[in-house]
């Protein structure tokens, strides 16, 4: 902790709880009573409080190259972590060096420039040495190449990350500054300041959901939804779209019964095609979902499928989509 402006009664800071029984309650106290009386909190703070040396925990800032990865990464760190761990579980040549040194490391996620937000303390319980056909027998790693992260050839380390209890309470609402340079994304704590900017009530994780007019899912996006935006299309009901990225051509349909569009949709991602004949023929990951328009909850069936039937004959999709009725 550092001091900004006058020698406040620091043992009231440093004061009684236990460091080997922490909880992000109390901490978040001490945090709220340093910002009131001019001091700044960082994550060594929060490691010391924890019994964890700073010096041994690396830091690492993830923010994948593939846009589709960089989506979907907050929604598994909140609710498919096995999958979201199996990201950090494999590092480039320089980023293994530093992993193998540490004891700790600290699971961060890109927000934007310069902060990043808190997923998870996790300890390091060793590495195994693997080629391509062992880690593509993981299931959690081969979930994330559906999302366009790279596999390639060669033996790399396979390190044993195991998610700690240490400030759980405050995964996806921790929010740290991250110092320049930004494409530097391990840090050794001991030697960075990571100040504390901001504890927020919700979880950026999944708390941020883009309207219902701008919601464009892949299909095996349609498999990794968080349980709010499961939640919020499941209160929906309308009239969607099907785009195949290939040709151009797309499918309208329609979504009233039960749980809505969350419940129609949860069927195109167990089969790819929901049912529907001339989707069968197309490949899944090239589909894009989208909704073409929202209607109140308790609008009728019938008024739904006559707005459905007015879409067809505004995209032509029954003469030159997807569409065969």
């Amino acid at each position: 902790m550092r001091k900004r402006t006058t020698s406040r009664i620091a043992s009231d800071i440093d004061n009684p709880t236990s460091r080997n029984n922490v909880t992000a309650r109390e901490s978040a106290a001490v945090f709220k009573f340093a910002a009131d009386n001019g001091y700044t909190m960082d994550l060594t703070d929060l490691l010391n409080e924890a019994s964890i040396d700073p010096a041994n925990t690396l830091v690492l800032r993830h923010r994948p190259r593939s846009p589709q990865l960089r989506r979907v990464l907050p929604w598994l760190a909140a609710e498919q972590a096995e999958v979201f761990n199996a990201y950090q579980q494999t590092q480039y040549k320089r980023v293994q060096g530093q992993m193998e040194r540490a004891s700790h490391i600290v699971a961060l996620i890109g927000d934007e420039p310069g902060r990043a937000v808190f997923v998870g303390i996790y300890e390091n319980q060793g590495s195994r040495m693997t080629d391509l056909r062992a880690r593509q027998a993981i299931p959690a790693h081969r979930e994330l190449t559906k999302y366009g992260h790279p596999d390639e050839e060669g033996e790399c380390l396979w390190f044993h990350l195991v998610l700690t209890e240490y400030f759980s309470e405050w995964s996806g609402k921790l929010i740290l500054k991250w110092p320049p340079p930004e494409v530097a994304w391990s840090r050794w704590c001991s030697r960075n300041e990571f100040s504390i900017e901001a504890i927020l009530e919700e979880s950026l994780l999944t708390h941020v959901i883009p309207s219902w007019h701008e919601l464009v899912l892949t299909w095996n996006e349609l498999q990794a939804v968080p349980r709010s935006l499961k939640d919020r299309l499941s209160q929906w009901r309308g009239v969607y779209f099907i785009l195949d990225t290939t040709d151009g051509r797309g499918y309208v349909g329609s979504a009233y019964g039960k749980e809505n569009i969350h419940g129609r949709w949860q069927n195109y991602a167990k089969t790819g095609h929901g049912g529907n004949k001339r989707l069968r023929t197309r490949e899944s990951e090239n589909l894009r979902f989208s909704i073409l328009q929202r209607v109140s909850p308790d609008t009728e069936p019938s008024e739904v499928i006559e707005l459905e039937a007015t879409w067809k004959k505004r995209l032509h999709t029954r003469d030159h989509g997807l569409n065969d009725n």
